[in-house]
């Protein structure tokens, strides 16, 4: 059992698909303000990815977690919901995609 400091375990980094896509929600709920900068036009598109990539480091060094084990615990649920946010928004990309190459092949063939 490793006592919470804010030098961050190896255990702990990695990506976090919690912070990615639900990064304003998921820094209030992390006490981490940096997603915040998310709500910046255009330069939210780089910082999405920073919030995915530093995620687990900000939310360790602001966070009260007892030990490696329970912070793992809390992160789960934030990377199940993320991911599964993921793949709903790249199938419905790709459905908004195929519905509008269907419309534009119709309008080709009709001329």
């Amino acid at each position: 059992m490793q006592e919470n400091s804010k030098t961050v375990p190896a255990q702990i980094k990695g990506w976090n698909w919690g912070a990615f896509m639900y990064n304003i929600f998921w820094g209030i709920g992390n006490k981490t303000y940096l997603p915040l900068l998310c709500l910046i036009p255009v330069f939210n598109l780089v910082w999405i990815f920073v919030c995915g990539f530093k995620g687990n480091e900000w939310a360790w060094q602001n966070g009260d977690y007892k030990d490696i084990e329970t912070f793992k615990a809390v992160q789960a649920t934030w990377n199940r919901a993320g991911l599964v946010q993921f793949i709903i928004a790249v199938v419905i990309f790709v459905l908004y995609l195929l519905f509008f190459a269907s419309i534009f092949a119709s309008l080709m063939n009709s001329y």
